[in-house]
């Protein structure tokens, strides 16, 4: 999802009926997980998904959300999306808060039968946010709910 030269991620979504998908978003950096949020809601309203949101104080929180969402609820989903933007500072912060999100989700996506998407932007600096939540490099919030859906019909399949 880094650039927006991948333009079939829009072509051939397929349709899936009575699907449901948990947002799994953070606090940090609001006003950019506001539009990322807003795009994957667009894009599930759309195809006629529901969806459900839980907030988290930061990236790192997001995989335990999601652990225990998929082991204590009456209602599994059929697809997480997680959304936070992590923003380079000064200190080497940066680095483990995006391998422990990275790996998280990863971990995640080989233990349960639910597929986690990664709706997470790593950038270096606020300017890059902005480019990917609508700018020149597309709007992965969108992108992530389309993923969540590709990713539905083929766990589906698969089943």
């Amino acid at each position: 999802m880094a650039t927006k030269g991948n333009t079939s991620v829009n072509k051939g979504i397929p349709a899936v009926k009575d699907a449901f998908v948990v947002i799994v978003k953070t606090e940090w950096n609001a006003h950019i997980i506001q539009k990322l949020e807003a795009g994957a809601k667009k894009i599930l309203k759309q195809q006629g998904i529901r969806y459900k949101v839980i907030t988290v104080p930061g990236a790192f929180e997001i995989p335990f959300a999601v652990k225990n969402h998929y082991t204590y609820c009456k209602e599994l989903p059929d697809a997480y999306i997680t959304l936070a933007t992590v923003i380079r500072g000064d200190t080497p912060h940066f680095d483990y808060v995006c391998k422990a999100i990275t790996d998280g989700v990863l971990q995640l996506n080989l233990s349960l039968d639910t597929p986690v998407i990664f709706g997470v932007l790593t950038v270096e600096n606020e300017q890059q946010a902005i480019e990917r939540i609508g700018g020149k490099h597309g709007h992965k919030g969108e992108e992530a709910a389309i993923t969540a859906i590709k990713m539905i019909a083929l766990n589906r399949k698969l089943k």
